[in-house]
């Protein structure tokens, strides 16, 4: 047993020294580690609070409250009162709060790409293959409780994209494999095309296990499309589908699209509800049977 606690608290200083987690600021940011962890939960998350955050970061609540009230003293992060629990507020980060999330998120994956240079494909598969057996045997049953987090698209995402959409589609609406086809042309045309200053996808995850999507791609002339969202049936009910669409279109009001259209259909009544929320507007609807039973197909757009 000492020769195993020994060699934990090896590997633990030796990561924490390779990430400089020791250090006064984090990535010569001005936010300490523990500041820069609470902005990117707040930032990643779909709602939280700050008992979420005591609870899950194992922070002092008096710290936490020194560090919120500073956050809003900079015009960082706001607070909207929970629609299902009146004595509760949510925590989200402002504009500029959002800017410092990016930074602070850019910053950390250049560190870690640095990093792994030197190892190859084969070294970096080994390290990840490694990371998750650590973790889900660290986390043992505790594995619903990790929060919601978004990150960038990466290879193998698309399949699971289509093959989730189509299996919920098929299964929910009755709807037939030609859905499965667009989905496929949908998501092979914004890989082959893909332009990272133009567009982005978002899966939403959590420990390890994906639960959402959403793109953009460019769609020309200003106008951005809001492609492929989803969110897995049982994480519902979280606020991810709103996340993903807020995320999704402040992205694209920063790459200076003029306008963000969709192509949805009238049966979706949550998806729709979403958009509807976030400013869309229906500009045309048409009946087609593309995907056996007769619907409406819609088309809404959000001027930037």
């Amino acid at each position: 047993m000492s020769d195993v606690i020994d060699t934990v608290r090896s590997f633990n200083r030796f990561y924490t020294d390779r990430l400089g987690l020791l250090s006064q600021a984090y990535l010569q940011s001005p936010y300490s580690l523990t500041e820069a962890r609470v902005i990117y939960e707040i930032g990643s998350r779909a709602t939280v609070t700050a008992a979420d955050l005591t609870r899950d970061l194992h922070i002092d609540p008096a710290y936490l409250s020194r560090i919120l009230r500073r956050f809003r003293s900079q015009n960082l992060v706001h607070t909207e009162q929970d629609k299902n629990d009146r004595r509760s507020l949510n925590l989200f980060l402002t504009e500029t709060g959002r800017g410092e999330w990016e930074t602070l998120r850019d910053q950390s994956r250049q560190q870690v790409a640095q990093s792994l240079i030197p190892l190859g494909v084969d070294g970096e598969q080994a390290l990840v293959t490694a990371m998750r057996t650590v973790q889900d045997l660290l986390r043992g049953g505790d594995k619903v409780k990790s929060p919601v987090v978004l990150r960038s698209h990466r290879p193998g995402d698309m399949g699971w994209v289509i093959e989730a959409q189509t299996r919920f589609y098929t299964t929910a609406f009755g709807w037939n494999d030609r859905f499965e086809a667009l989905a496929a042309e949908v998501a092979g045309q914004f890989l082959k095309n893909f332009n990272p200053a133009m567009e982005r996808g978002w899966i939403a995850e959590r420990a390890g296990q994906r639960l959402g999507s959403i793109f953009i791609a460019n769609g020309g002339a200003g106008t951005a499309k809001l492609r492929l969202l989803y969110v897995e049936e049982a994480a519902r009910g979280l606020g991810l589908g709103k996340l993903l669409v807020s995320e999704a279109i402040q992205f694209a009001r920063q790459c200076g699209y003029r306008q963000v259209s969709l192509w949805t259909n009238d049966n979706l009544d949550a998806a729709r509800a979403i958009y509807r929320s976030a400013g869309f507007r229906l500009v045309s609807e048409e009946r087609h049977t593309m995907f056996g039973p007769e619907l409406k197909g819609q088309t809404w757009v959000l001027d930037l």
